[in-house]
């Protein structure tokens, strides 16, 4: 019943956030709320294998919380720079 009562929270959640990233005064509001969003998925898949008994979802989360980490990375250095690369003149 608790677990049910999580996933309907993150849910509710994760909405108001989708909402932050469509709204979003700047484009790092934006980016910050995808980041939170991504975390709540992760949040979300483990409250789901928990709550349907499959421990596979939580190996799932875990891929999924690696690449929203490094996406975020890619976006934010892609916003700073405009480009992915650093410069061979930065290294």
């Amino acid at each position: 019943m608790i677990l049910a009562v999580t996933a309907i929270a993150l849910l509710v959640a994760m909405a108001l956030t989708l909402a932050r990233a469509l709204l979003g005064p700047s484009i790092f509001d934006r980016i910050l709320a995808v980041n939170t969003f991504g975390t709540k998925i992760v949040l979300f898949l483990g409250v789901y294998g928990f709550l349907t008994q499959r421990p596979d979802f939580l190996d799932i989360a875990l891929v999924y919380a690696l690449i929203n980490f490094i996406s975020t990375l890619a976006v934010l250095r892609f916003f700073e720079s405009g480009q992915l690369v650093m410069p061979k003149d930065k290294e």
